[in-house]
């Protein structure tokens, strides 16, 4: 076997200074009322959002019913193009 892959690997790892997001969907959303303010407080208040994060994304995926007021940490493009296609207002918090 070659030295160089008997040796301990060692050096600089970005992986712990990552940024993550805790995903919330846009069918997750539906949940709340129409005209309501939907925070990360909220989210976890309903059980959308669990576990450890630096703050809530919202994706994309699924449909939007209702006219909300998300204030989120971030915000996928698709995801803040349908909150403010129904009225809503997508914030980062």
């Amino acid at each position: 076997m070659p030295l160089i892959r008997r040796i301990p690997k060692r050096g600089f790892n970005n992986a712990a200074f990552a940024t993550r997001y805790l995903p919330v969907n846009l069918s997750d959303l539906n949940d709340f009322e129409d005209g309501s303010i939907v925070d990360a407080a909220a989210l976890r208040a309903k059980g959308i959002a669990k576990g450890v994060g630096m703050g809530i994304k919202v994706l994309g995926h699924g449909q939007l019913l209702r006219r909300l007021s998300v204030k989120a940490a971030a915000f996928s493009s698709s995801a803040k193009e349908a909150i403010e296609r129904l009225g809503g207002t997508a914030e980062i918090a």
